[in-house]
């Protein structure tokens, strides 16, 4: 791709520069007079002066610009550096001092960044110092010590001309014992943008500021009527604590004219954690979320920052489109749950933030595309790209507006891969962000400076900064919209913009498409993974009386499954996955039958029942309980070879299904008990129980029935003999009484003279009583004679008959 051309009218006056090269002249006169009396160097001085040059370019001391306020001075501005100094040798510096530089203007983009890679190098170009009283003198440096430094200059000291991006080099001089002459020994080179006044054509730009994070839920909830959600970790609450990653993306933000691109997931795992949630521990177990004032906080300063703000939504748990392209469309259900995520996104922000988002953009990763990516990309409904310069290049001699036509009404919003990329790496050092915040300005400026007509440029960032890169970023954002040659703009502005019509419309083929980016995409054996979890859920979900309860979290679940936050993770990723359809199988497995033993069955025809236990929070219908015999003319069910009946079971309970069977010949029968969905589809595992069949012959009709006719007569024989009994006590009490009258008061004189017959007597008489009573008693149970079989119980289950 060609470099952005040279711009006019950035270098310094003619009256000026001739006034440089005349004072370089005149200081250089009495040095070349000398030089020309000295005796010519031998090799072998000559050979240690380039050795020593060599020693000294690699920079014995380090230079640190730890700040540079402002970030892009006007005029009346004061220009103040600081940072610190390092002396790396094993020799103390002496006569140090630290000096000012101020280099030519850098009138391309390319410029830029060969001089970024060359920030320290000292054999690269430093310009002319500032000198006078802006410089920092230091009397010894010792090796290891480092000392701060910090020079204030005014603008219109620092001698620049034409609005342009100009070097300004940090440099420390000094002597060592070994080569005891001033020198520089470390430098430091960074970028001053000079735009004192408001561009005649101001650059529209549009900054996508990220709400990502990785998945923190599974599909798992509690089997309350709330289902109290679950999550894998405690990391989301680190993330949006005070402090945490998410909260200074927040912070940072609010002040900020930006796009908003969030994850809807993100929004809906917050929002989880407002109310009562669980954690999991590592034994397995869960313990009781405590941040739920932490995740309200969080929601009410993301709802306040957004407010008048534009809310681009992605795809619920934001899914990595180029795998889903590359490895998944050949695998049935993967596009549609694309389709979900999508419907799911602008339900979820609308209801959390209280904003209707945009959601017809899309974001492949680092904005890299071909045909395949956009055609997945656009299949959800979305009709705008999100996709980088270093993807879709231009061969223009300028950067063109970001938006254009790419074929079949879709819009490549293509961002600027230079000032995307500002950001990354490690910026947790102050001169590292120091660093690019000033690259970030300089692209900014020289870009805008490229041309006089407007163009509209998009910033898209990496999806999850770390605290130090989104500190810098939002430092850098702040200089920049507080300048004088940029506007604001937001996405769906910057999508309708003007394309450029030289700008490149040609999807770059899948050959193009990074290796790097290919290796980390998640492979086919992922998403059928989640097409086999899909099926199972389907069949699930089919015999459920509340299918919300199961389908909203695992759908969910198999969203994140395919999220882009999954790259570079692939062990975490196939973990994640495993326990989702695991815990699925679990649910499943709460709808089973209850295993059987063997059974026996006396008789030609009996009942055998089957139990159904439902071991899930909700009840279960539209289920077939199936009973099949394997040997149907030995043992029939319900008058054929098997018989189905409807089967509805309430949460946690269980349910005997009883079926008629009628036997043939006597034997063993195998009998298999399977449920089945109304559709037709076996669930769960089968039940097999062996039958043990024992008819019931007319010999032993007729010893039961002779036992049955021997057990009447000796009762009958048992009812006479007390008859007798009772009439024949009657009597003897009659004569008794007669006697006793006879007596008179003689007897009843006597009666207590002979106690132990009394007591004999009446004990007789209470026996004789309770016997003649016996057969008065209608409510006395009759004696069990139902017939029953003579053989012995066998091991087997007992069956109604």
């Amino acid at each position: 791709m060609a470099e952005a051309a040279d711009f006019q009218g950035t270098g310094a006056s003619p009256a000026r520069r001739w006034l440089r090269r005349t004072g370089a002249l005149l200081a250089g006169a009495p040095l070349l007079a000398g030089l020309l009396q000295l005796p010519a160097a031998t090799p072998a001085d000559a050979a240690g002066q380039e050795a020593a040059q060599v020693a000294s370019s690699a920079g014995s001391v380090s230079v640190a610009v730890d700040s540079l306020s402002p970030s892009a001075p006007s005029e009346g501005d004061t220009v103040t550096v600081s940072g610190t100094v390092t002396n790396n040798g094993k020799q103390p510096v002496t006569g140090a001092h630290v000096d000012l530089q101020v280099g030519p203007p850098l009138e391309t983009r390319s410029a830029i960044d060969t001089l970024a890679k060359k920030s320290d190098d000292l054999q690269g170009p430093s310009g002319e110092k500032v000198g006078g009283k802006y410089t920092e003198k230091f009397p010894a440096l010792i090796p290891g010590v480092a000392e701060p430094f910090s020079i204030s200059v005014p603008a219109d000291k620092l001698d620049l001309g034409d609005d342009g991006v100009y070097q300004l080099a940090v440099a420390l001089s000094g002597k060592t014992s070994a080569q005891p002459w001033d020198q520089v020994l470390g430098i430091q080179r960074t970028f001053l943008p000079w735009q004192p006044e408001d561009a005649g054509t101001k650059t529209k730009t549009t900054f996508l500021w990220p709400l990502i994070s990785s998945a923190h839920m599974a599909a798992e909830t509690g089997s309350n009527e709330q289902q109290t959600p679950v999550f894998r970790d405690d990391e989301l609450a680190e993330e949006i604590a005070p402090g945490g990653r998410l909260d200074q993306m927040v912070s940072l933000g609010k002040g900020l004219d930006v796009t908003w691109v969030v994850d809807p997931d993100l929004l809906a795992s917050v929002d989880a954690m407002t109310g009562s949630y669980e954690v999991r521990d590592g034994d397995g177990g869960t313990t009781p979320g405590k941040n739920q004032e932490i995740a309200k906080n969080w929601l009410a300063e993301l709802q306040q920052a957004v407010t008048g703000e534009e809310v681009a939504a992605l795809p619920f748990g934001d899914p990595d489109l180029a795998s889903l392209a590359h490895n998944g469309t050949n695998v049935t259900g993967s596009l549609n749950h694309l389709k979900e995520a999508t419907d799911a996104a602008d339900e979820t922000v609308d209801t959390i933030l209280h904003v209707k988002p945009s959601t017809d953009f899309v974001w492949p990763v680092d904005g890299a595309v071909d045909p395949s990516i956009v055609k997945v990309a656009t299949s959800a409904g979305a009709d705008k790209v999100i996709t980088r310069s270093d993807s879709l290049q231009d061969n223009l001699s300028y950067t063109p507006s970001a938006a254009r036509p790419i074929g079949g009404g879709t819009t490549a919003v293509v961002a600027d891969s230079r000032m995307s990329t500002a950001f990354q790496g490690n910026l947790t050092k102050a001169s590292a962000s120091t660093l690019a915040v000033q690259r970030f300005l300089a692209q900014s400026l020289t870009l805008g400076l490229q041309t006089g007509k407007q163009r509209s440029i998009v910033v898209a960032p990496q999806r999850m900064p770390s605290v130090s890169q989104a500190q810098a970023m939002a430092e850098a954002l702040a200089a920049l919209q507080g300048g004088n040659w940029s506007d604001s703009q937001d996405l769906t502005a910057a999508a309708k913009a003007k394309p450029d019509p030289a700008a490149n419309t040609k999807v770059p083929p899948a050959s193009a498409y990074p290796s790097s980016l290919r290796k980390q995409e998640l492979p086919r054996a992922a998403f059928e993974q989640i097409a086999r979890t899909q099926r199972k859920l389907d069949k699930f979900k089919v015999i459920l009386t509340r299918q919300s309860r199961v389908v909203t979290p695992f759908g969910r679940a198999m969203n994140r499954e395919m999220s882009t936050s999954w790259r570079g993770r692939g062990v975490a990723a196939v973990g994640y996955r495993d326990g989702i359809e695991s815990y699925l199988n679990g649910l499943i497995d709460g709808v089973k039958l209850i295993q059987k033993s063997e059974t026996k069955l006396s008789g030609r025809s009996a009942t055998i029942p089957v139990t159904v236990q439902n071991n899930l929070v909700q009840g279960v219908e539209h289920l077939q309980l199936r009973l099949t015999s394997q040997n149907p003319t030995r043992l029939k069910i319900g008058g054929d070879a098997y018989e189905e009946q409807r089967v509805t079971v309430n949460g946690g309970h269980a349910q005997s299904v009883k079926f008629t069977t009628s036997a043939n010949a006597n034997g063993q029968a195998k009998v298999v008990a399977q449920l089945y969905t109304e559709d037709g589809q076996r669930y769960g595992d089968p039940v097999t129980f062996d039958v043990r069949v024992t008819e019931v012959t007319p010999t032993v009709m007729l010893v039961i029935g002779g036992g049955v006719l021997l057990l009447v007569l000796a009762g009958f024989r048992m009812y006479t003999q007390r008859k007798r009994a009772v009439a024949r006590e009657a009597a003897e009490d009659d004569a008794a009484e007669a006697d006793d009258e006879t007596d008179g008061p003689q007897s009843q004189a006597d009666a207590p003279q002979n106690p132990e017959a009394s007591g004999a007597r009446l004990e007789q008489e209470t026996a004789a009583g309770s016997k003649a009573d016996g057969p008065e008693q209608p409510s006395d149970p009759a004696p069990d004679t139902a017939a029953e079989s003579a053989d012995p119980s066998g091991t087997g289950e007992r069956v109604d008959r």
